[in-house]
């Protein structure tokens, strides 16, 4: 069963995680900077582990697995931030994903027409900064974080 001080850096973490949620939304839909494909894969980790978090909260049973899973999942969500911040810099090349819009080959001229229409984003494009930092790069600190917050609490489960 998961402690009550334990509970309470969990809530924490989820209304963290909901004001992370509502920011990208509000620069997507308010401000108008249309994620690339790379950021909108970026939210994933976190619509999973608000579900995982909710579970520990209100249900009892296989806390320290899912402690491990969520570990797992920010260890994942770093690598991907991470992975998008070096396309940002010029380290990596862009992959399929952020290029398959851009693939003009072996198009019909309506499809060409209709690939024109779509305003797609490259992943490499940095469209919004908070302090000189881009998302992907702000994204990679605090999956870092959580993932170290979560296996701390999950080797402290059996502790506390």
């Amino acid at each position: 069963m998961i402690k009550q001080n334990n509970k309470k850096i969990l809530l924490l973490i989820l209304v963290f995680i909901f004001l992370i949620l509502i920011f990208a939304y509000f620069i997507e839909y308010i401000l108008g900077h249309k994620p690339c494909s790379l950021c909108l894969y970026e939210r994933i980790p976190y619509f999973l582990s608000i579900l995982l978090i909710a579970k520990l909260l209100f249900f009892n049973g296989y806390e320290k697995i899912i402690l491990l899973i969520l570990f797992f999942i920010f260890v994942a969500s770093s690598i991907l931030a991470f992975y998008h911040f070096g396309i940002e810099q010029g380290f990596f090349s862009e992959t399929l994903i952020c290029e398959a819009k851009n693939q003009t080959e072996n198009l019909s001229k309506e499809q060409l027409l209709e690939q024109l229409k779509i305003n797609s984003i490259s992943c490499k494009d940095v469209s919004f900064k908070i302090f000189g930092f881009s998302l992907a790069s702000i994204n990679t600190i605090f999956s870092i974080i959580l993932s170290v917050i979560f296996i701390k609490l999950y080797l402290n489960y059996e502790k506390n």
